[in-house]
C-alpha cells in the first residue's frame, strides 16, 4: 500500500505572477503547504508553511511583505491544521525541509518534537549574515531547538526506499525534495508549479539558474517514468486534491 499524504493548507501568498514565472504577468495567489506522510516509523512533515505570527504581523516577511501578501487566519498555521486533520503535532517524527524559506519552516515551532533533515548548505546559507540581513533567512523561524541532522546529499530516511529526500538545488543552494513510495514527488520551490515547467520559465530569482534548469529537467524526466509530481505553488493542482494523495 502507497504511503498515505496529506496536504495541509497553511495559509495563501499573493505576488506578482512575474515573481514566480519569468515573462508572466498579473496577480499570482498560491497556497502555502505542508504534507504529512504517514510511515509506520512515524510521521513525516515536508515543509510546515509560514509562523503562527504571520496572521496579525508581516514582522515575520522581513521587508518581504513588498513583494507578498500574506493570508493566513489565526487557526491557519500548520499546528492547528494538523489537529483539525486528526494528528497532534507533537508526534511527528521528521520535519524535511525543502528549504529555509519564511513560506516552508515558519511553522517548525509547532512541531516541537521533530527531528529536523536539512541539506547541510541550505542550513549555512540559513546561518550567513548577508542573506539574514536581506530578509532571505531568519534562523529564529528554524533553527529553534529540533534535533537537526545536516545532509550531504540524497537519503533514505528509514533505510527502506519508501521516503527519500533528493537534492534538487537551483532554487537555493540546498533545496531538497522528498521521493514517496518511487511513485511522488513532493517538489517543494524546485519548481514553482506546473506552468513554468510547462514554459521552462525561471523565476525571476534562482541561486543558481544553471542548476535550476537541471533540477527541470530531471523533473520532466520523472513525470515521463511515471512519476507524479506535487507542486508547492500551484493553485490549480491544490484545489484538485484529495483529502489524501
Amino acid at each position: 500500500m502507497p504511503l498515505p499524504i496529506h496536504p495541509i493548507s497553511c495559509g495563501w501568498l499573493t505576488t506578482d505572477a512575474g515573481t514566480m514565472i519569468s515573462g508572466e504577468t498579473g496577480d499570482f495567489r498560491m497556497p502555502v503547504p505542508a504534507f504529512l506522510v504517514e510511515h509506520p516509523r512515524g510521521l513525516v512533515l515536508f515543509d510546515t508553511g509560514m509562523h503562527p505570527d504571520v496572521a496579525h504581523s508581516t514582522d515575520k516577511l522581513h521587508g518581504l511583505e513588498s513583494m507578498f501578501t500574506p493570508e493566513l487566519a489565526a487557526d491557519g498555521s500548520v499546528g492547528p491544521q494538523l489537529r483539525a486533520a486528526g494528528f497532534d503535532p507533537a508526534d511527528v517524527a521528521v520535519i524535511v525541509s525543502s528549504h529555509l524559506h519564511f513560506d516552508h519552516c515558519g511553522g517548525h515551532v509547532e512541531v516541537p518534537n521533530a527531528r529536523l533533515l536539512v541539506q547541510r548548505p541550505e542550513w549555512e546559507a540559513g546561518h550567513n549574515g548577508r542573506l539574514i540581513e536581506f530578509g532571505v533567512y531568519d534562523p529564529a523561524d528554524f533553527d529553534i531547538g529540533h534535533d537537526v541532522e545536516l545532509l550531504e546529499g540524497d537519503h533514505d530516511i528509514f533505510g527502506d526506499g519508501t521516503l527519500r529526500t533528493v537534492v534538487t538545488a537551483g532554487h537555493t543552494s540546498g533545496h531538497q525534495s522528498l521521493v514517496v513510495d518511487d511513485q511522488t514527488i513532493l517538489v517543494g520551490d524546485a519548481c514553482y508549479c506546473r506552468l513554468a515547467l510547462d514554459l521552462d520559465a525561471l523565476p525571476s530569482y534562482s541561486y543558481n539558474a544553471d542548476r535550476q534548469r537541471e533540477t527541470f529537467k530531471w523533473l520532466r524526466e520523472q513525470e515521463a517514468s511515471g512519476t507524479r509530481l506535487v507542486f508547492s505553488h500551484d493553485l490549480a493542482q491544490w484545489e484538485s486534491h484529495p483529502a489524501v494523495l
